[in-house]
């Protein structure tokens, strides 16, 4: 039985706080990435994210299976063996819920973000406006249930703290009332009852916590007990800040919730009547929009350097991509990203599941997903008018011959030479290219050390490596070569000069569970200076590289 709740004279009424929160949303905001990547989900529902080797959230059907937050990943995947580990990207989490504290504002101004998935407001408004708290709450979660956020609750109680356990709260809890699904409400003055019997962890820190229950306070209902003056000669500040959230006290000065000032909306959108199904007339319609588009960023003296372009077609199907540029959008650059993204995308054919469907583009929405500061792009003191120059003439070869016309090749990661070349196409900057999970600098076990052959092969050529019998040289089972190598044939050329120096052979295993053949690279010399990369594979030499 906790002992009676009293509260310092110090502490202030605590004013009514509404609390909003999407349960698993670091899981969610991951979801929805690879969905406006287009890339596939994991094939389990069991996820968890993963950062420094912990679980950092993880789904219901993780939980089921007895994964907890702060778990290591290896205890974590041994509860579930079908557990999907992606990594934790903190940026993904703020960025995808920024779209929706910007629709809450549009619902009720005076949102103050605390995190992302967890937002608070104060309550009376809201309350006054829809007439009553339960009411005001209902217009947010059905606002929840138009972004795609089944299961979001709400919370609201005397303080941000009492009305964030709140929202965690099961409707059998004293002191909890749930007028309707996902809505937990205290009533006025019940708070620090709700509260008594709670953990301390839920208001300090696991260090502080510990503390407190070697003192044998074990619940906030104990701590509140103390006097303030007691807590604080005892813990000093910390003790204090826990001990008014065990009150469920307001702050001394002012209110606890801080709105944000409202994110001037920079994405700009058009809807066709009737929809457009040519790439061509879609461009020319959308001429206006990207003119708007860059002239709203520069009101505000910014740039866009990654653009998002959604587009929804008349039956709803929305096909969304992000494109990066390596300097900053113009207008005529966005209007060739829209162009060339409705020309990537299939014609799907009547019955089929994937692809473009229905008339056409129905709705165009142009978003910046990275900006920078105009400053940032201003050309140098200096002239760098001739890379001005070849960037604003290959640019419009590209928006003639299309987005894979014109190009760089780039290297990634990979082992045999021909892999690690990539074709990227002009104007894509770095955060436009899709990374590998390893980078190009490895490791890659068997790759090439040092310098590569200036010349690569787009396929080996077959070559013949002789011994000075004229016997071909192979490679036995303890991966040596059978013979001295003398002469060099590649298509059926042979070279005058002899094998002079030559490396020994080195392995290339790699996925020799799905029946991969063994592969072996050999560096040769010869007499005159050139040199050759070979490659065996299956009982035969083939010339992967020359070196000049």
């Amino acid at each position: 039985m906790s002992a009676p709740v009293t509260v310092s004279a110090a502490a202030s009424a605590a004013e009514r706080i509404l609390v909003f929160w999407v349960p698993d949303w670091p899981v969610r905001a991951y979801l929805r990435e690879l969905e406006s990547a287009e890339e596939d989900p994991p094939a389990t529902p069991a996820i968890a994210l993963i950062a420094n080797r912990q679980v950092i959230a993880c789904s219901d059907a993780a939980r089921a299976e007895g994964v907890r937050v702060g778990l290591r990943e290896t205890e974590a995947q041994s509860r579930c063996p079908s557990l999907a580990v992606p990594p934790h990207d903190p940026e993904v989490d703020e960025r995808r819920f920024a779209p929706v504290i910007a629709s809450l504002e549009h619902l009720i101004p005076g949102v103050e973000p605390l995190r992302p998935g967890l937002c608070a407001m104060r309550a009376r408004g809201p309350a006054r406006y829809y007439g009553g708290e339960d009411r005001a709450a209902d217009a947010i979660l059905s606002l929840a249930e138009q972004l795609g956020l089944p299961g979001a609750r709400v919370g609201i109680a005397d303080g941000r703290f009492a009305a964030e356990q709140a929202a965690r709260a099961s409707s059998t809890d004293p002191a909890v009332t749930a007028p309707s699904e996902g809505v937990r409400i205290v009533p006025a003055g019940a708070a620090a009852a709700f509260l008594s019997s709670l953990p301390v962890g839920r208001a300090a820190q696991p260090a502080f916590a510990e503390v407190l229950h070697g003192l044998g306070i074990r619940t906030l209902g104990a701590l509140a007990a103390l006097p303030e003056d007691a807590v604080r000669q005892r813990f000093g500040p910390e003790g204090v800040a826990v001990h008014r959230r065990a009150c469920a006290s307001g702050p001394q000065h002012g209110s606890e919730v801080r709105p944000r000032t409202p994110v001037r909306e920079l994405a700009v959108e058009l809807s066709l009547e009737p929809p457009v199904e040519s790439a061509e007339q879609l461009a020319f319609a959308c001429m206006a929009l990207a003119e708007r588009f860059v002239s709203g960023l520069a009101e505000d003296r910014l740039v866009c350097t990654a653009l998002r372009i959604e587009l929804t077609d008349d039956i709803g199907v929305r096909h969304e991509r992000v494109w990066s540029h390596p300097h900053r959008f113009t207008a005529a650059d966005a209007v060739n990203r829209v162009r060339w993204q409705v020309a990537a995308m299939p014609t799907t054919p009547a019955g089929a599941e994937s692809g473009r469907e229905g008339a056409g583009i129905a709705c165009v929405r142009l978003s910046p997903a990275h900006t920078d500061r105009a400053a940032a792009h201003e050309p140098g003191l200096w002239s760098t008018e001739p890379d001005t120059r070849v960037h604003h003439h290959l640019s419009r070869v590209q928006s003639r011959l299309g987005h894979t016309g014109v190009g760089t090749m780039g290297l990634v990661g990979g082992r045999l030479l021909a892999e690690r070349q990539s074709f990227v196409p002009w104007s894509t900057g770095r955060a436009g290219r899709r990374e590998s999970r390893s980078s190009a600098a490895g490791p890659w076990p068997g790759a090439i050390p040092g310098p590569t052959p200036s010349l690569v092969f787009p396929e080996p050529i077959p070559v013949e490596l002789c011994d000075s019998s004229g016997a071909p040289v192979a490679i036995d089972d303890e991966d040596l070569l059978t013979a001295r190598p003398a002469r060099l044939r590649v298509s059926g050329t042979g070279f005058d000069a002899p094998v002079s120096d030559w490396s020994l052979p080195w392995p290339l295993r790699e996925q020799w569970w799905r029946g991969a053949p063994e592969r072996f690279r050999l560096q040769l010399q010869l007499a005159d200076g050139d040199a050759w990369l070979l490659l065996h594979e299956q009982g035969r030499w083939h010339a992967e590289g020359r070196y000049d």
